[in-house]
C-alpha cells in the first residue's frame, strides 16, 4: 500500500474501484433480503438507522482512500456561466434536501422508527407520496445528486471518477429500487411510473 493505494493501480482506476465497492455496498444493503437478514441481529426499528450508519462509514472510507489525479477535464472561465453553474450546483443540493422533507425526512434517516420505539408508541406505515416534486419525478433525491456532481465550472480528473461513478451507481441502484417498489406497491406504482419521470420531470401527462 502507498498512501492508501495498492502499488501498480493507476489512481483514476483506483478511484473508480472505490466508487464501485461503495455503490455495491449501498445497493446490497438497501435490498429487502438484506434488511430481513439484518433484523435477525438488530431490532427492526433500528434497521434503517443501521443502514444510514453503514452508509456514513463507507462514505468516510471513500473519502479517506480517494486519490488525487493530475489534470483537468474542463475549466470554464466565462463569469456568467460560472455563476450559473454554481447556482445550479446549490439548487441541486437544496432540491435534494427538500425532497427528503417532501416524504418524511426523519423516517428516511431512521430517526422516526427509533423515536417511536423508544416512546413505546405505534408506528403507522407511511402513505405512498406523490406531492411536490414527487408529482413529476419519482426519485428527486437522486436528481439532486446528479445535478450536484455535474454542475461545476471546473471538473478535475480527481473529480471525474466520482461524477461518473455516482451517475452509474444511481442508475444501477434505481433499477433495483424500481423493481422493489413494484413488488411492494404493485399496480399503484406502475401507474405512477407513467405519470412521473425517473430523474427528470415528466410535465405532460
Amino acid at each position: 500500500m502507498s498512501q492508501g493505494r495498492i502499488e501498480g493501480i493507476p489512481p483514476l482506476l483506483w478511484n473508480f474501484g472505490l466508487v464501485a465497492v461503495w455503490g455495491s455496498i449501498h445497493t446490497l444493503t438497501a435490498r429487502p433480503a438484506y434488511k430481513a437478514m439484518l433484523t435477525r441481529f438488530v431490532p427492526e426499528p433500528a434497521e434503517r438507522s443501521t443502514y444510514v450508519l453503514i452508509s456514513g462509514l463507507t462514505s468516510v472510507a471513500l473519502i479517506g482512500f480517494w486519490q488525487s489525479v493530475p489534470g483537468m477535464v474542463w475549466q470554464i472561465e466565462a463569469t456568467p456561466l460560472v455563476y450559473a453553474l454554481w447556482g445550479l450546483f446549490i439548487l441541486g443540493w437544496v432540491f435534494l434536501l427538500a425532497a427528503t422533507f417532501a416524504i418524511n425526512h426523519f423516517d428516511l434517516f431512521g430517526l422516526r422508527q427509533v423515536y417511536l420505539e423508544f416512546r413505546n408508541q405505534p408506528r403507522p406505515p407511511l402513505a405512498f407520496t406523490k406531492q411536490l416534486m414527487y408529482r413529476y419525478v419519482r426519485h428527486p433525491i437522486q436528481t439532486g445528486v446528479l445535478i450536484g456532481v455535474w454542475a461545476t465550472p471546473s471538473m478535475s480528473m480527481t473529480q471525474i471518477a466520482l461524477s461518473v461513478g455516482f451517475t452509474a451507481y444511481i442508475f444501477i441502484g434505481l433499477w433495483f429500487e424500481e423493481r422493489d417498489l413494484i413488488a411492494e406497491h404493485g399496480d399503484e406504482y406502475r401507474v405512477y411510473r407513467k405519470e412521473a419521470g425517473l430523474v427528470l420531470p415528466r410535465i405532460s401527462r
